[in-house]
């Protein structure tokens, strides 16, 4: 009995990672598309990253499938111990992430529709490092599509009618 239900577990996790490795495969091509795409500033962070997380789950499956389809322990205890880095990478990302954006720089402005943002609201390293690279960030904001589509949609005649206008892409 136990060993009908140890065989259950094991081709359920050796399904499961063979899905996992399917979905690694797109992952990994939309890292190579990010890293042919040499003329947009905007994706440079995120080229090869999205490569290597791709290959990182890609390895990480194929050794759950592997240890769990042949049932070979050294490759499950593998396959556990990447997993469990993986999501205590993603936590810490996630921390990371809030930490530096916690505050979120924002301030009401009698008589706009919308609210300002200084950089100084937000902490000294995202402030730091946004003003280390900003003629990166200025490069990348200026090639996007975002202020062309927003003054192609709504046409604006004055500065006033701008600034009494919600400017949320959501329609």
């Amino acid at each position: 009995m136990a060993t009908a239900r140890n065989a259950s577990h094991g081709s359920t996790t050796a399904l499961l990672n063979f899905v996992a490795l399917l979905c690694s495969i797109p992952v990994i091509g939309a890292g190579i598309w990010l890293s042919s795409k040499q003329d947009n500033e905007c994706v440079h962070l995120a080229r090869w990253p999205v490569v290597i997380l791709g290959v990182l789950l890609l390895l990480a499956s194929l050794a759950g499938f592997v240890g769990a389809y042949w049932n070979r322990p050294a490759l499950l205890a593998a396959y556990f111990s990447c997993m469990a880095a993986l999501i205590v990478i993603l936590f810490s990302l996630v921390a990371f992430a809030y930490a530096v954006t916690a505050p979120d720089g924002s301030y009401a402005v009698p008589g706009r529709a919308y609210r300002e943002y200084r950089l100084a609201g937000y902490s000294d390293w995202l402030r730091h490092y946004a003003l280390a690279r900003w003629p990166e960030i200025r490069l990348c904001l200026s090639a996007s599509e975002l202020c062309r589509e927003i003054g192609r949609d709504r046409p604006y005649l004055t500065a006033y009618q701008f600034f009494h206008t919600e400017l949320s892409l959501s329609r």
